[in-house]
């Protein structure tokens, strides 16, 4: 049974009533799954972290699709989210459709590698974004900072 309706119908979101039950349950989904990858990367080096089973398709994926990124720099929302920033986002997007679980759920973004999760420094994102960006962040060691934070005792490892 659907929660908008008969089954196979359509919803029209210009006629769709504001589901406050379903906006909570989202919002919570977010901050678990933001608070979930900020405990691991305290707990574990980004630099050593595998995110999904297709980390590098990923990788290779979005560097050749998006080769103007810059990881280090904060990201630019507006562009991101202008007519061809959604373009070009829903393109790479539907490369993971039948093969990453929640590909386009909506989750929460660091704009910047520089920071925490704030009101401040966090953007809206699909899912795929989060795993584009931050297995990018990841992979050039601009998390790590966060882990060496936690662990001030431990020698910071090159290799």
């Amino acid at each position: 049974m659907s929660l908008i309706g008969p089954e196979g119908a359509s919803l029209n979101p210009e006629q769709a009533e504001n589901f406050e039950d379903m906006e909570k349950q989202f919002a919570v989904k977010c901050v678990q799954h933001m608070s979930t990858y900020w405990a691991i990367l305290e707990k574990a080096r980004g630099s050593r972290l595998r995110l999904t089973k297709l980390d590098d398709e990923i990788y290779e994926h979005f560097r050749k699709e998006f080769a103007e990124f810059d990881p280090r720099e904060t990201i630019d929302e507006n562009k991101m989210k202008s007519k061809e920033g959604k373009e070009r986002w829903r393109n790479f997007m539907m490369a993971y459709e039948k093969k990453v679980d929640d590909y386009n759920f909506g989750t929460m973004l660091r704009s910047s590698p520089k920071f925490e999760y704030t009101e401040k420094e966090t953007i809206f994102a699909m899912r795929m974004q989060f795993y584009a960006i931050e297995i990018a962040r990841n992979r050039e060691g601009l998390n790590d900072w966060i882990y060496e934070r936690e662990h001030p005792d431990e020698a910071k490892d090159t290799s």
